[in-house]
């Protein structure tokens, strides 16, 4: 027998063995995966139970993943979860992108001390009961006979790989189980009913229910209604037909026709099939009650499960807390249908309200109240359990003093918790009573799981941004001296991330007698080490400048213990000696973006240095100055690339515009130009930008001495 027909007949034993154990224990939802330890995944070889389409979306997991089976793998032991419940409360994210009401036991497969994959079993609804000592015993042994199965493959060089796409035994096909007098009873019924195959395509429709569809019978026959009707077209009512399929308990939704009328939709499945029940329904929100009950409809808003994917990854995007408020107020709020949102926190004691919105009266009421206080929320928050209110009758009782509470129908109270424990609550308010189902239960469950992670990074973020903030203003001057016949003004606008802490500095410095110094520069990198070596540069540069070298020597002396210093970062520098009295400026470059001269009648020049060699690069390097007039009313602009680098424009076509910027400027003062300058910065910079900027101005003639104000230095953007 070859090697592939060794393959195929270890194959089919896996087949029948996995097709055993599930009829043994009951489930109707099976899966063979076998690991891939080259990319540390998991990837279904066999599955029993569902239609291949259903099944192909998860049949690879990626070991690392917060998801049962992958648990039972890296931990070696059995994961059971109950429900969709459990499942939420212990892995959020695998609840979110698998929103279905089924049991489950994820068995890994061990032999000889090593993990070959995992057998997954599932049973629709719920099992809080658990699996009985002898079940698991039963599925135990089917896996260690797969376990075997695998390792003596192995043993003989032939190891078994998942098939390239999963073999599925699907369900048998739907049979018919009634004569034609059950078509008549059903057609004497007011309502709508459907069948459909198991890959969702109509096989049998009643006249109301295609009178209802607004669509010829014929046409709607052999068809998946998501396809054959325009207005069905939404991933959020597919899922609703799938939901029925693996957790076998009713789902539904509500929509409404192109001419405005709703409908409502019940799915009923089993392993032959699923049935629809369709009836009209009134407009949600309109007033009107329907005539009987509608059902368990379950989305609010169509599309609401795979708008709740898309926040998840924003939330994933976002970095400061701020940003995760916004998003959760943008975007979870009306998807979920929720009138308010509230996210708060314990903070040293007390409660406070990170954001709010949608509350009739201000949330900020809850604002600093201690902890101890008695409110639904801080009952969350020790508890560590959701609390759901269909109503608010118990919260009027219990909590009279809250007008809060008396202003809405129904409210859920979602605890944030990481692995830390609880620090939040996320809070929702709805205009009117509610009926939270199970399955709205485990979605808002799993979802605040998520937003209490990402919550938590972001609070994380904040407090390093703090530190960072700390130390870059550290390393910057606090005040500019005021030199006599010299106006000066300087700005530094971080990077958008936060936590990147920026290699500029600039630099004024005093040597009385009508003459100064002006240093700018730009470590490369961002990071605590970058910043770090821009303070020693500062420093460097300052106390060469004090010896009264010139301005070359001065760069040269610092690339030199750059070297010295042994650090893989470059830098650039632009170093000017600026003469008042003698009216003229030396300059000199080290690979610096180049000034801009502003000529009292507003002509501008770009100022074409020698570039000289970045900082840091080479020993010998050689630096050259050039001397320039600078008459009364001139205007020199010194600058970091951050300023002027944008994507897709050429640097040297952005400092002729600022160039152009300059040569604009009025009777404003210096602090007024370096304001706009920044601000004109700031809304061109692309979004997320990890190039900071530093600005510094520098006017002869203008006010002698000044103001430490109108000579100092801002951080721009705060």
């Amino acid at each position: 027998m070859s090697e592939d027909d060794d393959g195929v007949a270890v194959h089919a034993y896996l087949d029948r063995l996995l097709d055993r154990t599930v009829k043994e224990a009951d489930a109707h939802i099976g899966g063979l995966f076998l690991l891939v330890a080259s990319r540390q995944v998991l990837q279904m070889t066999t599955g029993v139970g569902a239609p291949r389409r259903m099944a192909l979306p998860w049949f690879r997991q990626a070991l690392a993943a917060p998801a049962p089976m992958p648990e039972a793998v890296r931990s070696q032991s059995p994961v059971w979860v109950s429900g969709q419940q459990e499942l939420a409360d212990r892995f959020p994210r695998a609840a979110l992108a698998f929103p279905y009401s089924v049991a489950s036991y994820s068995v890994p497969l061990m032999g000889a001390g090593v993990c070959w994959g995992a057998v997954l079993l599932m049973w629709p609804g719920s099992r809080p009961e658990g699996l009985s000592t002898g079940r698991r015993a039963q599925i135990g042994e089917a896996a260690d006979r797969m376990a075997e199965v695998l390792r003596d493959a192995d043993a003989c060089g032939r190891p078994v790989r998942p098939r390239d796409e999963p073999f599925v035994r699907e369900p048998s096909p739907v049979r018919q189980r009634h004569a034609e007098p059950t078509a008549d009873l059903v057609e004497r019924l007011t309502e709508g009913l459907i069948a459909l195959d198991l890959h969702g395509r109509i096989i049998f429709l009643t006249d109301r229910a295609a009178r209802l569809l607004g669509q010829d019978r014929a046409e709607l026959l052999d068809a998946e209604p998501w396809d054959v009707l325009p207005w069905l077209d939404d991933p959020a009512y597919e899922n609703a037909f799938v939901s029925a399929l693996f957790s076998r308990r009713p789902t539904g939704f509500a929509a409404h026709r192109p001419d405005g009328a709703w409908l409502s939709f019940t799915f009923y499945g089993d392993d032959t099939g699923v049935s629809v029940r369709v009836k009209p329904l009134h407009a949600p929100g309109s007033g009107q009650e329907p005539a009987e009950d509608t059902g368990p409809t379950v989305p609010a808003r169509a599309g609401a499960f795979f708008h709740l994917l898309h926040l998840a990854s924003a939330l994933t995007e976002a970095a400061g807390v701020s940003e995760v408020a916004e998003s959760l107020m943008e975007q979870m709020r009306p998807v979920l249908g929720a009138e308010g949102l509230a996210v708060v926190v314990a903070d040293e004691g007390r409660i406070r309200v990170v954001a709010s919105r949608g509350f009739p009266s201000e949330t900020e009421n809850f604002n600093a109240l201690p902890m101890a206080s008695r409110t639904e929320g801080t009952r969350s928050m020790e508890t560590g359990v959701p609390r759901f209110h269909s109503t608010n009758a118990e919260l009027v009782r219990s909590f009279p003093q809250y007008r809060h509470y008396r202003e809405m129908g129904a409210f859920a109270f979602l605890p944030l918790t990481v692995s830390d424990g609880t620090f939040g609550c996320l809070v929702l308010g709805y205009d009117r009573p509610r009926n939270f189902t199970h399955e709205e239960r485990a979605e808002l469950t799993s979802l605040a799981g998520m937003i209490a992670q990402a919550l938590e990074r972001a609070r994380l973020y904040d407090a390093n941004a703090q530190v960072a903030r700390g130390l870059q203003d550290g390393l910057l001057p606090r005040h500019l001296p005021q030199v006599p016949g010299l106006e000066v003004a300087a700005r530094y606008l971080p990077a958008t991330h936060a936590l990147e802490v920026g290699g500029d500095f600039y630099d004024l410095i005093d040597f009385g007698s009508h003459s100064a110094a002006a240093v700018i520069g730009d470590v490369q990198g961002h990071s605590v080490q970058a910043a770090a070596l821009m303070g020693q540069i500062r420093t460097a540069v300052h106390s060469y400048a004090k010896t009264g070298a010139p301005p070359e020597e001065i760069l040269a002396r610092t690339n030199r213990l750059l070297l010295e210093l042994d650090s893989p970062l470059f830098c650039s520098c632009l170093y000017a000696h600026l003469d008042v009295s003698a009216h003229r400026v030396l300059l000199a470059s080290a690979g610096h973006p180049p000034p801009i001269l502003c000529h009292g009648d507003h002509r501008t020049e770009v100022l074409d240095l020698p570039p000289g060699l970045l900082l840091g690069v080479e020993e010998e390097a050689r630096f050259q100055a050039v001397e320039v007039a600078l008459p009364p009313g001139a205007l020199l602009a010194f600058y970091t690339d951050g300023l002027v680098e944008r994507p897709g424009i050429d640097i040297g076509t952005s400092i002729d515009l600022l160039a152009e910027q300059l040569a604009g400027v009025g009777d404003e003062s210096l602090e007024t130009l370096a304001d706009t300058i920044v601000t004109r910065a700031r809304e061109s910079v692309v979004p997320q930008s990890s190039d900071d900027i530093a600005l510094l101005l520098l006017r002869y003639g203008g006010a002698s001495g000044g103001s430490p104000t109108a000579a100092g230095t801002r951080r721009a953007g705060h």
